[in-house]
């Protein structure tokens, strides 16, 4: 090879190998310094696509887990619940045997009744108390529960519809109607308003009414949801305001956006809904059409099943339906069948004679076996939910395992080859510096 001033063909060689070995060596850093295997896609491509899902797939088992300790918790409430109503029914059928009993004189019997009674009402509170985060477990509870049904047909809130940008209204559980002791809900209601207010603001009211009296309000500043605002609807999509001092929320869109900017614009305050007999030109009049009444109490119905997700897909297999039944005195002693008399239909005059209380004795007894099949059903899926967190624990155990297989580092194996990469760069370097110094050979014949 020619020897040349100009081009140093060994330094060029001996960086580009010093590059690539730089290159490997930062590689192999970033494997170490973050555990995995598979950094970028360029490094796996297929096994990082693969453990993405496994990932995913790992991730949701752990959560399907989660929901089934859930449902144990919540089946354990009912179970206690039937537990405890066991106990009741055991101490009715006492009260009745004793009650049959012919050495009783019917004011005996009184007091044996209305101790009998008292225990039937107490049946019915714990099935209606009993519940798991809202979810009835044993009966029907009592907290008001709002049907609004179609608002025009029933007269009331007729300006509250999706055009004036309201789509629908929601309760909580710990609405502020609950404090209402009577069982007449029609003298109920809640009024919205929505004000033009100081400082170019709008206010968007909420009253309650119990009894046929305004109760308590609750404002919030909508100013930013007009169109243009910071927080402005687009089409297509919604919003919920929550008004969470009267239990209500409201879930509004696009129009809602509209409704807050005509507001806006008419500062005279004469477009305030409320106000408007022809609010934003929809024809509707928000001065009469602003007030929802409560049609009726349905309280919190209990569910024929509740489904947990126990799985990781969308699918039937995925998802595990528990079924309840009601153990309230209207259900308990009606037999399995349904269609014999229930503790309820023993009236308030249950074991006030010794024919009543030989009568009692029998549907007490039915009713012990009503619980029991209930209480059976609870522990059929307790059973079952525990083979599923089994199922699940082995398969996110071995899920995870494929996904460390995959995308894990050998860091025994890494490091090896990291120290090798080392050993290169640093062998890169020196020779880098030799080749360097190959030109000054060169000045020896200039010299000469």
């Amino acid at each position: 090879m020619a020897l040349n001033i100009i081009s140093n063909y060994a330094a060029n060689v001996a960086h580009r190998n010093l590059s690539a070995s730089d290159e490997m060596a930062t590689r192999s850093l970033a494997k170490l310094s973050s555990g995995t295997r598979v950094v970028s896609a360029r490094d796996d491509a297929a096994s990082m696509a693969i453990g993405a899902r496994l990932n995913a797939t790992t991730q949701a088992l752990k959560t399907a887990s989660v929901n089934v300790g859930q449902a144990n918790s919540m089946l354990q409430i009912a179970d206690g619940g039937m537990a405890t109503i066991d106990d009741i029914l055991v101490r009715m059928k006492t009260l009745s045997v004793q009650a049959s009993s012919g050495n009783l004189s019917d004011t005996e019997r009184g007091f044996l009744n209305d101790e009998f009674v008292q225990l039937r009402d107490e049946i019915d509170r714990i099935a209606s108390a009993t519940n798991f985060n809202g979810i009835q477990l044993l009966g029907d509870g009592g907290d008001v529960a709002l049907d609004f049904g179609d608002l025009a047909a029933a007269g009331t809130g007729e300006a509250l519809v999706p055009v004036n940008g309201f789509d629908g209204f929601a309760i909580t559980d710990n609405n502020y109607w609950a404090t209402d002791t009577d069982t007449d809900l029609t003298d109920n209601s809640f009024e919205v308003n929505i004000n033009y207010g100081a400082g170019d603001q709008v206010i968007m009211t909420v009253t309650s009414t119990i009894d046929g009296a305004a109760d308590r309000t609750q404002s919030l500043d909508i100013t930013d949801y007009r169109t243009g605002g910071t927080t402005a609807i687009s089409a297509g999509d919604s919003a919920t305001l929550n008004f969470d001092e009267l239990g209500l929320t409201f879930s509004v869109n696009t129009n809602f956006s509209a409704s807050v900017a005509t507001i806006r614009g008419q500062t005279d305050g004469s477009e305030d809904f409320g106000t408007a007999t022809d609010f934003n030109g929809s024809g509707l009049n928000s001065a009469t059409g602003n007030v929802v009444t409560m049609l009726e109490d349905n309280g919190q119905s209990l569910q024929q099943s509740v489904n947990f997700q126990v799985g990781a897909g969308n699918t039937a297999n995925d998802r595990l339906a528990i079924e309840f039944t009601a153990v309230d005195s209207e259900t308990l002693g009606s037999g399995s069948a349904g269609t014999e008399d229930s503790i309820f239909d023993l009236t308030d005059n249950a074991i006030d004679t010794a024919a009543n209380a030989q009568a009692a004795v029998e549907v007490v007894t039915r009713a012990i076996d009503d619980l029991q099949r209930a209480r059976a059903n609870i522990g059929t899926y307790q059973n079952r939910l525990d083979f599923a967190a089994q199922n699940l624990a082995s398969t996110q155990e071995n899920t995870e395992s494929a996904r460390s297989t995959l995308l894990d580092l050998d860091v025994a194996a890494e490091m090896t080859s990291f120290t090798s990469k080392q050993i290169l760069v640093q062998s890169g370097v020196a020779m880098l510096a030799q080749a360097n110094q190959m030109p000054q050979n060169l000045l020896r014949l200039l010299q000469g």
